[in-house]
């Protein structure tokens, strides 16, 4: 099985060229987040011709997320438990909740598509608001594996934070000033190595970016960061077979600032498999 993820930036803008790449690469799921719309401004039409099935999770012309499927979809959850919201100018454990989370089992996987919130700025109260959701998702992503240790589940998605320094190439992100790369962010993801994942994409895929800001010439110059991931417990670390990160797609008419990340999956193992399959998880 052939999984990605892409925040593609405006699902109406960009139907054509996901569509067309999905057809390309022949992805059998694609987590997308940043479709900016609500479900019945979704353009379903292109992705059934193609023989995908999407289901979704948007609110308004903001966030939203997806996923697009050529096999069956079962269990599908809208949020996480306990996920945090957001208001501005507002506190307090009733906020709305953004589109920002949709979990589905595709042939026994369990994936999440994650837009996670940007935090803006270290003294915003969306950057406080970041820390409690990614806190919130790993103490569910503990419980979730501590129910089902041997649960193949990833969570994909933009995640808003580049947890390295060789993930950050842009000059205009500055330590002690910008999101993206405080302390609190990159310990908040490391949260969820402890919590049982691990990035499936870095041992095959050790370097590049998968997102450029459209200012200052950030793709020409390469001044990018690696902030989408496909976190994966063991069981699902244990099925991959292959990682890549499609640059090309950040070329082009019209192209999202962010590219896809993907990774292929072997069949799941038999338990006379499983002590010879070779093992990226550690």
């Amino acid at each position: 099985m052939r999984v990605a993820t892409w925040n593609v930036n405006s699902i109406r803008t960009r139907v054509g060229r996901v569509v067309d790449w999905l057809v390309r690469e022949d992805v059998d799921v694609l987590a997308m987040q940043e479709i900016k719309c609500k479900p019945e401004q979704f353009p379903y039409g292109p992705f059934e011709d193609a023989g995908y099935e999407v289901v979704l999770h948007g609110l308004n012309q903001w966030n939203g997320v997806a996923i697009a499927s050529r096999l069956p979809i079962e269990d599908v959850q809208i949020g996480f438990p306990d996920m945090p919201g957001f208001l501005k100018g507002h506190e307090g454990p009733d906020l709305p909740k953004e589109a920002r989370a949709i979990g589905a089992t595709v042939d026994g996987v369990r994936l999440w598509s994650l837009y996670v919130p940007n935090g803006r700025a270290l003294d915003d109260p969306h950057y406080h608001y970041k820390l409690d959701w990614l806190a919130t998702l790993a103490e569910d992503t503990r419980r979730w594996l501590a129910e089902n240790p041997h649960l193949p589940l990833a969570l994909m998605g933009d995640w808003n934070v580049a947890p390295l320094d060789s993930d950050v190439g842009d000059p205009s992100l500055i330590p002690g000033v910008s999101t993206h790369i405080s302390p609190p962010e990159r310990t908040a993801f490391s949260a969820f190595e402890a919590a049982g994942l691990t990035d499936v994409v870095r041992p095959l895929v050790p370097e590049g970016y998968t997102y450029w800001d459209y200012k200052q010439l950030r793709f020409p110059r390469n001044e990018g960061l690696r902030i989408d991931f496909i976190m994966g417990s063991e069981a699902f670390a244990d099925r991959v077979a292959g990682a890549s990160i499609h640059r090309n797609e950040r070329k082009g008419d019209a192209p999202s600032d962010h590219v896809p990340v993907l990774v292929d999956l072997t069949d799941a193992p038999s338990d006379d498999e499983d002590e010879d399959r070779p093992m990226i998880f550690g």
